[in-house]
């Protein structure tokens, strides 16, 4: 739980976003949540850059070519002027002399553009928009999240699930956050082995998922020093089904704060026919399932619609 200056700094940041006229919560934490990513990216290639220093070798599947230094984080921050850190961000930049206009990228394209070698979230970032509609705000909000200390895995994903506790009211298809208490409540309850194979499948932020992982770390953090193990963990463990694509990115940015890179993330009704086949997969479901809305009934698994035929 964070407490003091870094709550501080965060509702500050919220304000930010709040009084430039951005009224949607899950609007304001999707576009804080692509300013962190752009971070992380600078991040890691700062990181890559001093491996190859110390080391005397090229770069290592380097994020940034040197041209696109205007493109980083690390740069534009610094330019001070607002109107020329959101031409960054709103119009493609020559980074090379000569470039076609077509190859021209913009510091939000870049990162769209990432693809799946940068985890699940840049997976799902299709149809994702820059929402961020005054420069004073864009530069605000980058000076406010460059000083907030991240370097802690557990402060990361402490800022985060403060960020997403300010989701207080339901939206159109039943989606609300489930309180914190109550989602390690019901794990708690259900005991998570290292041996699970756990889903939800109206992920929606992911707050199952990530506790489900506290709990592993604390009731069985030795399983974390096997190797088989970790590899499970990576790559098979942990699974979420989640069909509103801003929703799962912002869960995929949940988990990723949380250390987990790469989860099974499925964009998808999980009542429908496209994902009917893994039914059987899963050992253990955590859920708490939309409240309202309405279903393309047509879609759904017959495995359903011969139980029950309703569009709700």
């Amino acid at each position: 739980m964070i407490t003091g200056t870094i709550k501080n700094q965060i509702d500050k940041l919220w304000e930010t976003f709040w009084t430039g006229g951005i009224a949607n919560p899950l609007t304001v934490i999707e576009q804080i949540t692509f300013l962190l990513f752009i971070k992380r990216m600078d991040d890691i290639q700062i990181a890559k850059e001093k491996k190859s220093n110390t080391l005397g070798k090229p770069i290592e599947d380097p994020i940034y070519s040197e041209d696109e230094g205007i493109l980083r984080w690390s740069t534009f921050k610094q330019l001070g002027d607002p109107d020329e850190i959101f031409k960054i961000f709103t119009i493609p930049q020559e980074t090379t002399p000569g470039m076609e206009v077509d190859e021209r990228q913009t510091a939000f394209s870049k990162m769209m553009n990432m693809g799946e070698a940068q985890g699940s979230f840049a997976r799902f970032m299709k149809g994702a928009t820059f929402l961020i509609p005054k420069s004073r705000i864009l530069e605000s909000a980058i000076a406010q999240i460059d000083v907030i200390d991240t370097a802690d895995q557990d402060t990361k994903g402490d800022i985060y699930e403060y960020l997403l506790s300010k989701i207080a009211t339901a939206g159109t298809m039943g989606q609300f956050r489930t309180p914190r208490h109550i989602i390690r409540m019901m794990v708690d309850m259900m005991k998570p082995t290292p041996d699970d194979v756990i889903c939800d499948p109206s992920a929606g932020s992911m707050g199952f998922l990530v506790s489900a992982i506290e709990y592993l770390k604390e009731e069985h953090g030795d399983a974390f020093f096997d190797k088989d193990f970790q590899k499970f963990f990576r790559e098979e463990m942990i699974n979420g089904i989640e069909l509103d694509p801003s929703m799962i990115r912002i869960g995929a940015m949940n988990l990723m704060l949380h250390g987990l890179e790469s989860p099974n993330l499925i964009q998808n009704d999980s009542l429908s026919e496209g994902v009917g086949h893994i039914k059987d997969k899963y050992s253990l479901i955590l859920a708490n399932p939309p409240f309202k809305g309405m279903i393309d009934h047509d879609a759904v698994d017959n495995s359903i619609t011969s139980i029950v035929k309703s569009k709700k």
